[in-house]
C-alpha cells in the first residue's frame, strides 16, 4: 500500500511522492470534495490541480464520481475498470463530508480500498483527500459543513472515514510561528483547527496534525511524517 497524505498538495517537496510513484504516468483527479461549489469554481479547482501535476510529468484526467453512482444492485464494475488503468489517484481538498458521501454513492470507497490492498496504484490526497482515509471525520465539522451533504448528495453525512490509516488527520495545523516566508494561518482557520484537535482529544482518538508543508507517507509497512 502506498499513500501520500498531505495538508496541501505536495507539501514542501514533491520528491517523496515521486519516489512512491516511480515514473509519472496517468493520474486520476478526484474533485468530489468540491461538488458543493458553484460549477465555475469547481472547474477552476480541477484545472488548478492538473497544472502542477503536468509540470511534474503526469498525465492527469478527471474521474468525476458523479458519473459512477451505484445502481440498486451495488455494481461498481465501471468505476473499478476506470481506476484500474491509472498509476495514481489525486484527491483534492474541499468538504470532507461531501467527498466521503460521493465515495459511498459511487462505491469508490470499496474500490479504492481493494486497489490499495493489492498495491495497484498510489493514493495521493490532500486536506479532505487525506482526512477521508482515516477512521473518523469527527471534529472536521469545525471547518467543513456536513449539511452540504444533504444538499449536494441527497443523503445524510457519514462520520466514518475509509479507515485505511489507523489515526485521524488534522490538516492546516498552525505552525508554532511563520517561517520561510510562510504566511500566518488566518485566525478563524486556526480556531477551527484547534476545535478539531480538542474534539479528537476529548474522544481519546489517535490523531496526527499536519502543517501545509508536511505530509504522511505510507509505503508498505513504513509510515513516515515528512
Amino acid at each position: 500500500m502506498r499513500l501520500f497524505l498531505s495538508s496541501y498538495r505536495f507539501g514542501a517537496d514533491p520528491a517523496p511522492l515521486m519516489s512512491l510513484v516511480g515514473s509519472p504516468g496517468r493520474v486520476g483527479v478526484i474533485a468530489s470534495a468540491a461538488d458543493a461549489w458553484p460549477p465555475a469554481a469547481r472547474a477552476s479547482a480541477v484545472v488548478s490541480d492538473m497544472t502542477p501535476l503536468r509540470r511534474l510529468g503526469f498525465s492527469p484526467e478527471e474521474v468525476d464520481l458523479r458519473d459512477y453512482i451505484r445502481t440498486q444492485n451495488g455494481e461498481t464494475g465501471r468505476l473499478r475498470d476506470r481506476l484500474a488503468g491509472l498509476g495514481m489517484l489525486w484527491v483534492r481538498g474541499g468538504n470532507t463530508f461531501v467527498l466521503r458521501a460521493q465515495m459511498a454513492r459511487s462505491g469508490a470507497d470499496d474500490v479504492i480500498r481493494d486497489l490499495l490492498r493489492n498495491d495497484s496504484l498510489v493514493y495521493a490526497g490532500y486536506s479532505a483527500g487525506a482526512c477521508v482515509m482515516t477512521p473518523t471525520l469527527r471534529g472536521l465539522d469545525s471547518s467543513d459543513d456536513p449539511a452540504e451533504v444533504v444538499e449536494t448528495c441527497g443523503m445524510e453525512p457519514i462520520w466514518e472515514g475509509l479507515g485505511v490509516v489507523p489515526f485521524a488527520i488534522v490538516p492546516h495545523h498552525p505552525p508554532a510561528a511563520p517561517s520561510g516566508g510562510q504566511e500566518a494561518v488566518p485566525l478563524e482557520d486556526a480556531a477551527a483547527v484547534r476545535r478539531t484537535v480538542a474534539t479528537l482529544r476529548l474522544a481519546g482518538m489517535d490523531y496526527r496534525t499536519l502543517t501545509d508543508e508536511q505530509a504522511i507517507v505510507v509505503d508498505g509497512d513504513s509510515t513516515e511524517l515528512i
